[in-house]
């Protein structure tokens, strides 16, 4: 039976009806898909921005003052002055897990420091220098000089010092703790030949750390703001050997302070 003109038109309305809500609900569809793909985005590039501005932030603070803080190396600020241990700044205390100043027991230890198998008598005073000789039977006891190099010669004619106890044979290495004050210094800055005394940083009592130096000539080392460097002992023996094989060789490349030109290496530092 045929379809009337009416009903044809109102079926046709009815149609184009639902093809337009079709459409919007496509349309709706779309937009939000849209809409939460800008916000991911937007999410994702927030989080991006929050990770690197952390990022940043962990670099400054672990730069700035955390343990990759680079320590600069310093340098001897007069040609008398030896090798400074690198140290936070001076604070008038110890830091770090510094040895008790009674290890010394107020008494004189005796041993030997083997430097390319030249035996050197030792003997040091833990009575004048009690928390300087505590430190170095401690480091002696726990084998921390055994194979570590001497780092720096000077032969200047009133300075003649070999420098050792650097780990890192670099002249900015250490324990881990740094202690004071300056025990048993000369007044008059005179280091007498065969002595041994405490490197430390240029006004700073409180920077002794492992580094120390064999006085093999007579020198003349001025006392700073700190005053003078802790003499902890002397050699008693094997010193004329260790200038013949070792010091009057002199420093790498010439000149009268530097490394040296034959390698001073500690096999063993033993004291009892």
């Amino acid at each position: 039976m045929p379809v009337s003109a009416k009903k044809q038109n109102d079926r046709d309305a009815r149609q184009a009806r639902e093809r337009l809500r079709a459409y919007r609900a496509r349309q709706a569809v779309h937009e939000h898909t849209k809409k939460r793909r800008v916000r991911d985005n937007l999410i994702a590039g927030g989080v991006v921005v929050v990770v690197l501005v952390l990022a940043t932030v962990f670099q400054i603070t672990y730069f700035s003052s955390g343990p990759g803080k680079p320590v600069a190396s310093p340098k001897a600020t007069a040609t008398s002055t030896p090798t400074p241990t690198p140290t936070p700044a001076a604070t008038g205390k110890n830091t770090g897990d510094v040895p008790s100043k009674s290890l010394a027991e107020n008494r004189t230890w005796t041993g030997t420091l083997d430097i390319n198998g030249i035996d050197l008598g030792v003997s040091l005073d833990g009575a004048k220098a009690p928390q300087a000789v505590s430190s170095m039977v401690s480091l002696t006891q726990k084998k921390f000089f055994d194979n570590t190099k001497c780092h720096r010669l000077t032969t200047g004619a009133t300075f003649k010092v070999l420098q050792c106890g650097d780990p890192t044979a670099t002249g900015s290495g250490g324990p881990g703790y740094s202690f004071g004050p300056v025990e048993n210094a000369p007044s008059d800055g005179k280091y007498t030949e065969g002595m041994i005394a405490m490197a430390r940083q240029t006004d700073n009592a409180y920077s002794n750390g492992s580094q120390f130096f064999i006085v093999y000539g007579d020198s003349t080392i001025p006392n700073d703001s700190a005053g003078g460097y802790t003499v902890i002992g002397k050699i008693t023996s094997g010193l004329d050997q260790l200038k013949t094989d070792v010091t009057d060789k002199g420093v790498k490349g010439g000149g009268s302070d530097g490394t040296p030109a034959v390698t001073p290496t500690i096999k063993s530092f033993t004291l009892k």
